[in-house]
């Protein structure tokens, strides 16, 4: 199985990325014979949309899988569109996450456990665009934390209908948002 996993580094000794949008690195692993290739991200430095470009960038190059640490509801939603499983990996390096995998003990996302644009950094703005998502206070050197997801709020039931209906729509917005993204970088690329 071709899997991908959010790195800092190029090796599969590198560590395993907190982030996925943004993160330097991805690294491509065949799950039976190790052998992997390491790729940079396009999006990383992206000024919006990294989540959707770099979830888009993974299934254009087969990734069957995704381990990551955070991921956000957009790039969740492309993931989920494109029938590729994500699984948080919370810790330790590449070749750890991978092993995990195989062994079955890393937990599968059934949602994004991040909100959108989470790993824009703090202050106020985009900036110029520059530097965005490092030194995010993460735990860089030693682990890194991950967001747990929310525990949703107790539904009204009179609004649950509507609820549902907003999130399909929204669902086929940002599916729509990923198609039309992808295209604009095609139409630019051909010139």
């Amino acid at each position: 199985m071709r899997i991908v996993v959010s790195a800092q580094g190029e090796t599969l000794d590198a560590p395993a990325s907190p982030v996925f949008g943004r993160c330097p690195i991805y690294i491509f692993v065949d799950s039976e014979t190790m052998q992997f290739e390491a790729v940079p991200n396009p999006a990383m430095n992206q000024g919006g949309g990294a989540g959707i470009q770099a979830a888009q960038f993974v299934v254009e190059r087969g990734a069957q899988a995704v381990l990551t640490g955070n991921l956000g509801p957009n790039a969740f939603d492309v993931l989920q569109a494109a029938g590729v499983p994500s699984y948080l990996v919370p810790e330790g390096t590449v070749r750890q996450a991978v092993e995990a995998f195989k062994a079955g003990r890393v937990q599968s996302m059934g949602g994004a456990n991040v909100t959108a644009h989470a790993g824009m950094g703090g202050g106020a703005g985009l900036g110029a665009g520059r530097g965005m998502g490092r030194g995010m206070g993460r735990g860089m050197g030693g682990g890194f934390q991950v967001a747990t997801p929310a525990q949703p709020a107790p539904e009204n039931p009179l609004k649950g209908s509507e609820l549902a209906q907003l999130r399909e729509e929204l669902k086929s917005l940002r599916q729509k948002l990923a198609e039309t993204m992808d295209r604009i970088d095609q139409l630019e690329k051909e010139g």
